[in-house]
């Protein structure tokens, strides 16, 4: 059903999983989606699925100029930005001793740098339209550690503490919501190389819920009046403690 409102949105890391669910149940809804990820290839495809209000761009989240460049295009294409949802993110979880220091970089530069550079893209636009909305895709490893995961779980931690301090130093106009899911259906266990932290992984993926249940947690922060910001959510499998 197509929203009376619908939103001009953008969504990072939107090739698959999360972000692949939350750009397509968004469309469904009617609004407009500019999509971001580095497989142009899977984001096309999604756009075939998805028709003319889903519009694929090339972006690597890493890259601040390129990141400058996707806000910049959502502007060309449809004259404002409402939402920029900052969902891109890996996980390479490994026990500390393991020392695989480039996986650890590349998470901080990915959910992290990849965040901030999304943050400095899009709230000068905010302000100067007078109003905005960022969604950030966190994780329960912001709010848990267990062994492997202490530095995903720093890098979603410092994730929900970045957005979190953006809510109070924003605007009113500009609302600010964290979502945190639990363990969710998607590629990122793909990325662990780690054999110990990779067969912990496949059992605690047991339990794991589809990623359209994180995207009608994100619809649901969208949907809500312009004086109502959901601040925070946490979504998991019910199973999950």
């Amino acid at each position: 059903m197509a929203t009376k409102q619908p939103k001009v949105v953008l969504v990072t890391g939107a090739s698959s999983g999360i972000g692949e669910a939350v750009a397509a149940r968004l469309v469904r809804e009617g609004h407009r989606v500019v999509a971001g990820a580095r497989r142009i290839d899977r984001l096309k495809a999604l756009a075939d699925r998805c028709g003319d209000l889903l519009a694929p761009v090339r972006l690597d989240v890493t890259d601040r100029a390129g990141v400058e460049a996707f806000v910049r295009r959502a502007r060309e294409l449809h004259g404002r930005v409402d939402v920029l949802i900052g969902n891109a993110g890996v996980m390479p979880l490994s026990r500390l001793d393991s020392l695989l220091v480039d996986e650890w970089d590349r998470m901080i530069d990915v959910n992290v740098r990849g965040l901030l550079h999304g943050i400095a893209a899009a709230l000068p636009v905010f302000t100067a339209q007078g109003g905005g909305h960022f969604v950030t895709i966190a994780s329960i490893g912001a709010h848990q550690v267990v062994p492997t995961s202490a530095v995903y779980s720093g890098t979603k931690y410092a994730a929900w503490a970045i957005t979190e301090g953006l809510r109070q130093e924003c605007d009113p106009s500009i609302r600010v919501t964290t979502v945190s899911p639990g363990v969710v259906t998607s590629e990122l266990a793909g990325s662990i190389t780690d054999p110990g932290a990779a067969e912990a992984m496949r059992a605690y993926r047991a339990t794991a819920i589809a990623p359209d249940a994180i995207a009608q947690a994100v619809s649901y922060a969208l949907s809500q009046p312009d004086d109502v910001d959901v601040n925070e959510i946490v979504v998991r499998p019910a199973r999950q403690r």
